[in-house]
């Protein structure tokens, strides 16, 4: 590989990837995007134009781009969950190193196939676990590595989804219903908070898995007597019902605009009623309780390791505030963490006289968090790439293999009453 850029293109112009590809505007010694593959007309004509790609260097899919002459070192691939696995491997085929987002399977056997390929061609894949990026859960892997709090023996997460964060993307949104997406609730949101558990737990293996969860809220027989099916067409609580989409999307309108808006980015500087008109036909204009929706609203998770240490994730939908928790407990202390607050407590076992515990309070700033992660993510696949040293939150395929098979296991638990299930790797 040339000392230069690595030279990357973007397949699948969705948010994510397009996150990612702007560390090629702040570190141009570092990362040059020079192609993209994208289905969408206007979307890949405007992020040719963002990069400058030329018109030789724009295909309409995956697949044409893995037959034409290789002219980069890798892709950012940022399609939809299902098709992971069928646009990777073709890639990987004709020589590129692959940053894949999350989760990069939607169920064992693709996850097994992929590493599999991986191995195959001898190429690069890592996996956009950018949690293990956040300033946040660096800082508590760094205490576990100190020693501090000894050997782990409990490690529990808890991740609440806001409300309008549920109806957007679960509900209404493109993860509603696991038919169409192939990906669960647990496998689209939570697979962040499965890897998080098995990464701090280090060298330590998952053993058995069980879990349990349902859809309680997001049912027709919750709806109000006389809804309507769509918000802006038919029901006379448009202006009370907390889902209303007129309350969540109109009211705010850049809460969710790279989701909710994306059939008027085209239009220049659409109006209020551009959007008005748009609800009354979206999947977001849905009544939140006659969708198609068929994923969970919440679920626990259980895990027994090897060495018969515990760790739990609770995933709770439709909360009033989105968040995320985690407490980690050792032999010889623990941490306790809000993500979204950015706050951390490391406290150690002091039994001396007068005392419990020795506390050390630890804050990290909002752009050392989920925004810092994003760029460390992708400074760490360019060393991956580049065969420099990386950080000790690289997210390979393989040691991100385990997390994706703990989760497959928790689902097909959830779908058996909670059976516990043993994790082959």
């Amino acid at each position: 590989m040339e000392n230069g850029p690595l030279k990357v293109i973007i397949v699948g112009g969705g948010h994510r990837s397009l996150t990612y590809s702007e560390y090629a505007l702040l570190r141009k010694d570092r990362m040059q995007i020079v192609g993209v593959a994208e289905p969408d007309d206007n979307r890949r004509k405007m992020i040719a134009e963002k990069f400058s790609i030329p018109e030789e260097h724009c295909f309409h899919d995956a697949l044409a781009l893995s037959r034409a002459p290789k002219f980069a070192d890798a892709v950012i691939n940022g399609t939809m969950d299902h098709i992971h696995v069928s646009t990777t491997i073709p890639l990987l085929e004709a020589g590129y190193d692959v940053l894949l987002e999350k989760p990069f399977a939607v169920n064992e056997q693709e996850a097994r196939t992929l590493a599999e390929a991986a191995r195959k061609t001898g190429r690069k894949v890592m996996v956009c676990f950018v949690l293990r990026y956040a300033g946040f859960y660096r800082n508590i892997k760094d205490v576990i590595l100190s020693g501090k709090i000894g050997d782990i023996i409990d490690i529990h997460t808890s991740e609440y989804v806001s409300y309008h964060h549920m109806s957007t993307s679960y509900v209404r949104g493109k993860w509603n219903n696991s038919d169409k997406c192939h990906s669960t609730m647990l496998l689209a949101k939570c697979c962040h908070d499965i890897d998080i558990i098995t990464w701090l737990m280090g060298s330590v293996k998952p053993q058995l898995v069980s879990s349990f969860g349902s859809n309680i809220q997001y049912r027709p027989e919750n709806a109000p007597e006389g809804s309507g099916t769509y918000c802006l067409v038919d029901c006379p609580y448009v202006d009370t019902c907390n889902y209303s989409s007129k309350r969540l999307y109109l009211d705010h309108p850049d809460r969710w605009v790279v989701y909710v808006w994306d059939k008027l980015e085209n239009i220049p500087n659409p109006t209020d009623e551009d959007r008005r008109e748009l609800l009354k036909t979206s999947p977001y204009g849905r009544c939140i309780y006659k969708s198609d929706n068929n994923v969970v609203d919440h679920q626990s998770v259980s895990i027994l390791f090897e060495n018969g240490a515990t760790g739990t994730h609770s995933m709770i939908g439709g909360a009033a505030t989105g968040t995320r928790k985690i407490s980690v407990t050792g032999t010889k202390g623990m941490i306790y963490g809000d993500f979204e607050e950015g706050k951390i407590t490391v406290s150690i076992i002091n039994p001396a006289p007068g005392c419990e515990k020795d506390d050390t309070e630890i804050t990290v700033s909002e752009h050392e968090n989920h925004g810092g992660g994003d760029l460390a993510l992708v400074e760490d696949f360019i060393s991956y790439c580049k065969g420099e040293e990386t950080s000790v939150s690289c997210t390979s395929i393989e040691g991100s293999l385990l997390s994706h098979l703990t989760v497959f296991l928790a689902d097909e638990s959830r779908e058996n009453g909670g059976a516990p299930l043993k994790v082959i790797t």
